[in-house]
């Protein structure tokens, strides 16, 4: 509660941290009441933090008095070690897929059970689109997210299929389902979704190895589009050749 004593023991940048932490996709957009709530930390202890993360830049406050991460704190962001530099890396590729298929482009990665988006080209096409560069969705209900969990540790599909969120009517919530689904997704090495995470919505992605085709899958590339059969078979060859191209490119 926000009125509480903070944890005995607990140091300045635990306790900053503890506020950086409090925004998520769900909470983008949070008021000082909201953050010494989310951080357990008492009010006058938020105020003088926020404060200082303000004047430090990682922290904006609103017009509206409410906080948001800063620009300044994503670019620091940025810099966080991936594969060899994997969204620069594969940016020349995903700039291909774009041009070939016109279809919105995904390039994400797993944190833990969920989806982070390091890279989104729009399409052409009026598609439904959720994801933003930096933002993080379920596993279970992307094309991405499903190559990924698909190759994820036995524990990491464990624990996914205890939150399986229904977004739309579409959406696999059985785990004996996503289960089978899975091992399909392994088997012929991509995945698909139709309307799993937004109605109009399909998409098709595979996995990014380094070392070949038998290596650890360590990012997922893929589409969005409104309707997957009439080009299934062109998007396909498409991101297949560019995850080879990536893999070729980058380290583990």
């Amino acid at each position: 509660m926000a009125g509480r004593v903070s944890t005995p023991g607990a140091t300045v940048v635990s306790r900053a941290l503890s506020l950086l932490f409090a925004f998520d996709d769900q909470h983008r957009r949070l008021t000082l009441t909201e953050l010494a709530t989310l951080a357990d930390l008492p009010l006058p202890t938020t105020h003088r933090l926020v404060g200082e993360l303000v004047t430090g830049g990682a922290l904006s406050r609103r017009p509206d008095g409410r906080y948001v991460v800063a620009r300044k704190l994503w670019s620091v962001g940025l810099l966080a070690p991936l594969p060899s530099g994997l969204r620069e890396t594969a940016g020349p590729f995903l700039n291909d897929i774009h041009a070939a298929t016109r279809a919105t482009v995904h390039l994400a990665i797993r944190e833990g059970i969920r989806t982070l988006y390091l890279e989104r080209l729009t399409g052409r096409a009026s598609v439904p689109i959720i994801s933003t560069v930096g933002s993080y969705l379920p596993l279970h209900s992307t094309g991405v997210g499903k190559v990924l969990l698909a190759h994820a540790p036995a524990e990491i599909q464990e624990e996914a299929m205890t939150q399986l969120t229904r977004f739309t009517p579409h959406t696999i919530t059985h785990p004996a389902r996503l289960t089978r689904q899975l091992d399909e997704i392994r088997e012929r090495g991509y995945a698909t979704t139709t309307e799993e995470m937004t109605l109009g919505a399909c998409s098709i992605a595979v996995p990014i190895r380094p070392t070949g085709p038998e290596g650890p899958v360590v990012a997922a590339v893929g589409v969005v589009v409104p309707n997957l059969r009439p080009h299934r078979a062109a998007l396909l060859a498409a991101l297949q050749v560019a995850a080879q191209g990536i893999g070729r490119t980058i380290t583990p």
